[in-house]
């Protein structure tokens, strides 16, 4: 036995229905995390408005949050992986709500802020976690209709914060203004706490690993270095220092993986584990991850900001608007992971990036027709066809990137998916600087707002639709066929016994 071995329980039978619970439990917590990242900015304006905040302040509720979110995600996956994936994830449930508690009861901006950076990091130990359980709970064969649900919440929790946020906003429940729109995890998270403790089995490497340290800190050093200038850059008017932190991350993303191979030669507990990388469908799924998540950064920041101040809509029209593109990713999901990518392998991915890129052209047009008189129901066939295509990407996508990960490392490489989404959606949201107020006068009369917004967003989705041509030409490096859905596919045969086993 190794050091980390104790009494061994079989991984939960295909009749237990308590696998099917904690799946439910985890993707509760995976759609929580999902709505907090866009539930605060159509409720911005309402806590500008409340607490005084400056527009630096405003930037760092979001901000801060992403940056914690994503520099930990890597080191979170891998402490599940060490210590116990249902213990980090119990830890980062339970963190989460006690931040989301600070955030609602926050007395300042500046406590505000601090207890969404508190609330990213604990997002950082419970998100990873969540993919890990499901890949070490299900046996490969159920995957494909696990990550069809996984890809129908993604859809879900990506517009409904913003329906959400809106209805809590407007509703203004008990005098508290925007304090429910964090308030309203509490319950929520101390039901997971209690189910998840109950109904989520333990699972971590079959054999003992160590934390990184180095690693951690060049992780972290490299993610700020990149990270902080694309978020502070339009602030601070693009200083010289933000691009030679930028260039400087480079450097030490190269130095991480120099010592990462070090690091697992010598002792076999690299937090990155580069070998990863020798799987096909995970290298081209990380690269799709990246491109897609750039996609998504300028698309929904961008949107919320043509129709709530280009169009001057309230934060419920603005909610409202995105329902059909909500429904359209989630019905997609299933079907393209169930019915389509069985049958017809990387072609539905593929398709998925030309649906969504003519979803956004489709939307330039009705943009350009309409101009400023334009309804919620003329944007809703863009926004369903758009819907429509990302559904049929992100479900089966992450089943293609984990099909050939070993159980392992399955903790590191969904920290790795969901840490290069995130810096993807950073570097989205840094080029909103570029693709759209870099078209937009700084010096507006108020009449002049609503068309220049609106020659933004047309401008800014013509980038958007320049991605998902690069993602479609990315998905030539996927599998044609999905990997087959049997025990062991993709893992070493040593140590597919042993990886069966769930640590009691």
């Amino acid at each position: 036995m190794n050091s980390t071995d104790t009494p061994h329980t079989a991984r939960p039978e295909a009749g237990d229905r308590r696998r099917w619970f904690a799946l439910a439990i985890v993707m509760t917590a995976a759609f929580m995390d999902l709505v907090d990242v866009t539930i605060v900015n159509i409720a911005i304006p309402s806590i500008q408005r409340d607490e005084g905040a400056t527009f630096s302040q405003i930037q760092w509720i979001t901000a801060g949050y992403a940056l914690a979110f994503a520099a930990g995600l890597v080191t979170g996956g891998r402490l599940g992986d060490i210590h116990g994936r249902k213990r980090i994830f119990l830890v980062g449930i339970g963190g989460f709500t006690l931040a989301s508690a600070l955030c609602g009861f926050a007395v300042n901006p500046e406590m505000l802020v601090a207890s969404r950076i508190l609330q990213g990091a604990m997002a950082a130990l419970m998100v990873p976690q969540v993919l890990s359980i499901v890949h070490a709970t299900f046996p490969p064969h159920e995957r494909g209709k696990v990550f069809g649900l996984f890809g129908a919440i993604v859809g879900l929790g990506a517009v409904s914060g913003p329906l959400l946020g809106a209805l809590l906003t407007e509703w203004n429940l008990f005098g508290l203004e925007w304090r429910p729109i964090f308030l309203i995890n509490l319950p929520v998270g101390i039901a997971g706490l209690i189910l998840g403790r109950r109904f989520i089995s333990e699972s971590k490497a079959p054999r003992a690993l160590r934390l990184d340290l180095v690693g951690v800190a060049l992780v972290t050093l490299g993610l700020l270095m990149l990270l902080y200038p694309l978020t502070r850059g339009r602030e601070l008017g693009w200083p010289l220092w933000g691009y030679m932190s930028m260039a400087g991350a480079l450097v030490v993303f190269g130095a991480l993986v120099a010592y990462e191979r070090v690091k697992g030669a010598r002792d076999g507990s690299p937090l990155i584990e580069l070998s990863l990388f020798r799987v096909k469908s995970f290298a081209a799924g990380i690269a799709v991850q990246t491109v897609f998540g750039v996609g998504l950064g300028i698309f929904f920041l961008v949107w919320t900001l043509y129709m709530q101040i280009g169009l001057g809509w309230s934060a419920l029209r603005a909610g409202l608007t995105g329902v059909p593109f909500s429904l359209a990713v989630s019905a997609a999901a299933g079907m393209s992971v169930q019915l389509l990518v069985p049958r017809f392998g990387r072609k539905v991915l593929q398709a998925g990036a030309l649906v969504m890129a003519a979803g956004v052209l489709l939307y330039i047009g009705e943009s350009e027709r309409y101009g400023m008189d334009i309804t919620s129901w003329q944007m809703a066939l863009p926004l369903v066809v758009m819907g429509a295509g990302m559904g049929l990407i992100v479900a089966p996508l992450t089943d293609a990137v984990l099909s050939g990960v070993p159980r392992e490392h399955a903790g590191s490489a969904s920290g790795l998916i969901n840490t290069v989404q995130q810096m993807g959606n950073a570097l989205g949201l840094g080029l909103v600087s570029v693709v759209f107020f870099g078209v937009i006068d700084e010096r507006l009369a108020p009449a002049e707002v609503g068309p220049a917004f609106a020659d933004g967003f047309q401008h800014a989705l013509g980038y958007v639709a320049a991605v998902l041509g690069v993602i479609f030409l990315l998905m030539f490096a996927l599998p044609k066929r999905p990997a087959q859905h049997v025990e062991g596919a993709g893992e070493a045969p040593a140590v597919v016994e042993k990886e069966r086993e769930l640590v009691s």
